[in-house]
């Protein structure tokens, strides 16, 4: 597991690396730990890091920008604040932080929120959707005439059918095959929901929600009457075991 401590006070670093090198051992979980001291560290980086450990007031670029990038690029890393300013708590929730560790804290308090995002991080292995940039995970195979193309699940905003005909709108553009929208839900896994039975939606392009109508990073979808209060069940279980809800 590939873990990131970025904070400009170099104490800091030394503190936390040792006290999740020793949590690590205690789970026997094997990780990987780097420190650096800026955003623009993190953003430059050639990998991604699966745990960030991110101080807020640094710098340059500070730690609440760094978080909105990572979120832009689509990147799944698990992002715990650690910070001494408890009023950013709520910025921390909108950038889907895991969690919001204010200085000081205990060992004892790291190690609760690091077993948890080991959990995290197995639950992502599970769903062959690595923690860290969204876009490296499983692909399903489309096939148009005699090409097949390869589509990355996690590139699809979400899916329409309509005479027998199914469009995938994806964060490149569309794309047209014949098929079946339940064969493709089965695919792709419980990240999506059938809010119509034209329509599946990706969960993590969700922005917000009515009675009628989902409105994505990209278009919108229907949601019927019918399917509307397992939507909002299922979306709720899903934010909330990605850690979105602290």
């Amino acid at each position: 597991m590939q873990i990131v401590i970025c904070d400009d006070d170099r104490k800091m670093q030394d503190i936390l690396r040792d006290k999740i090198e020793r949590s690590c051992r205690e789970m026997g979980v094997v990780c990987e730990i780097t420190c650096c001291s800026s955003g623009g560290e993190v953003l430059g980086a050639d990998r991604t890091p699966d745990v960030l450990f991110l101080d807020i007031q640094m710098p340059g670029t500070d730690g609440m920008d760094v978080a909105k990038e990572l979120r832009r690029r689509r990147w799944n890393t698990i992002l715990i604040f650690v910070t001494a300013l408890s009023e950013y708590v709520y910025d921390a929730f909108d950038v889907g932080a895991f969690h919001y560790l204010v200085k000081p804290f205990t060992a004892e308090k790291l190690s609760e929120v690091l077993k948890k995002a080991v959990e995290a991080f197995e639950e992502f292995k599970k769903q062959g959707r690595p923690a860290g940039r969204r876009g490296t995970d499983k692909t399903i195979l489309v096939r148009q005439g005699s090409v097949s193309a390869a589509v990355a699940v996690s590139s699809i905003v979400y899916a329409e059918v309509f005479n027998r005909k199914v469009t995938l709108h994806t964060v490149n553009g569309d794309l047209e095959y014949y098929g079946k929208l339940t064969e493709l839900s089965e695919q792709v896994g419980d990240g999506f929901y059938r809010t119509h039975r034209a329509y599946l939606v990706n969960l993590d392009y969700v922005e917000k929600y009515d009675g009628t109508t989902i409105w994505l990073e990209q278009g919108t979808a229907p949601v019927s009457k019918k399917q509307f209060a397992g939507f909002v069940k299922q979306y709720m279980h899903y934010i909330s075991r990605r850690g979105t809800a602290g």
